[in-house]
């Protein structure tokens, strides 16, 4: 019967660890140690896109944390959601932690945390027969809600036209590709009054898709320093660039060799991403 049992759910569930291929475990110790050996911590690409947020992320990009992500995305290892999703929410943590999270309206429990999947592309998602990305934001919100933290998903976004595959594509073609692609769904915007929101995706490499979301989000949300949310829809495009958040453009700085960098931060925007991996030299370094 033990027997039976144990063929009748290697139809259903994978037999080797997703990670490193270890037998009869969907998952093995050590895999899963490798998504949460460390603490998550503030990544920045090289060269950083204009309008990129501040980004944690939980892991290196590499050798098990890769498989595990492309083993969920690619291979439908859908039982990987939730551990893929703890990973999540550790990073959401860790850039909350940065200043939202002790806003006023979080400690006194009145503000839920708004989690806003980067979307695929359409044929993307009909290929896997899933939307990885959404389903490990539902799992990090389900993790950060159980361990105190309100949060819910708010799937807002959208895209509003094709884009090209982004495999292949250096740092400026991908910030080309993506320009203008995104979009708040029509009455999506309602979704993302109240809380701190927190984009939410999978992997940075070049942060051009983050960098993309971000902009999308500003044209219709202004996200306060104590973590509320007033939302706005402007009517043309010079009332989009007026009441974007931070009304100073930075003129003739650069962030790592990006010239009039528009994530603005420190002056009073609390927008913030979180990732499960990021390439290793991208990693902050810890200062003591």
């Amino acid at each position: 019967m033990r027997g039976w049992w144990r063929d009748l759910t290697d139809l259903v569930l994978p037999a080797d660890c997703a990670g490193c291929g270890a037998p009869r475990t969907a998952l093995c110790g050590r895999c899963r140690t490798a998504l949460r050996r460390t603490a998550p911590r503030r990544v920045r690409p090289l060269p950083e896109p204009p309008g990129l947020p501040a980004v944690h992320a939980a892991a290196p990009y590499g050798g098990a944390v890769r498989e595990l992500l492309l083993a969920h995305k690619e291979r439908g290892a859908l039982a990987l959601a939730g551990v893929l999703g703890a990973a999540l929410a550790g990073s959401v943590r860790a850039g909350l932690g940065g200043g939202v999270a002790d806003g006023p309206a979080l400690r006194r429990g009145q503000a839920t945390v708004l989690l806003v999947p980067v979307p695929s592309a359409r044929w993307a998602v009909r290929a896997r027969g899933h939307d990885p990305v959404r389903r490990m934001a539902l799992a990090a919100a389900g993790e950060l809600r159980r361990t105190g933290t309100p949060a819910r998903v708010a799937a807002v976004l959208r895209q509003r036209r094709a884009v090209a595959d982004q495999a292949g594509l250096d740092a400026r073609r991908r910030l080309a590709n993506l320009a203008g692609a995104l979009e708040v769904a029509a009455g999506g915007a309602r979704l993302l009054v109240g809380g701190p929101v927190v984009l939410v995706d999978d992997l940075i490499t070049t942060g051009a898709s983050l960098a993309e979301a971000a902009r999308a989000l500003r044209e219709v949300a202004v996200i306060h320093r104590d973590g509320a949310t007033a939302v706005y829809v402007a009517a043309t495009r010079e009332g989009r660039e007026e009441r974007r958040i931070g009304a100073r453009p930075e003129k003739g700085q650069w962030v790592h060799g990006a010239p009039e960098n528009t994530a603005r931060n420190a002056a009073g925007e609390t927008l913030r991403a979180a990732v499960i991996a990021a390439p290793p030299d991208s990693f902050e370094k810890t200062r003591n």
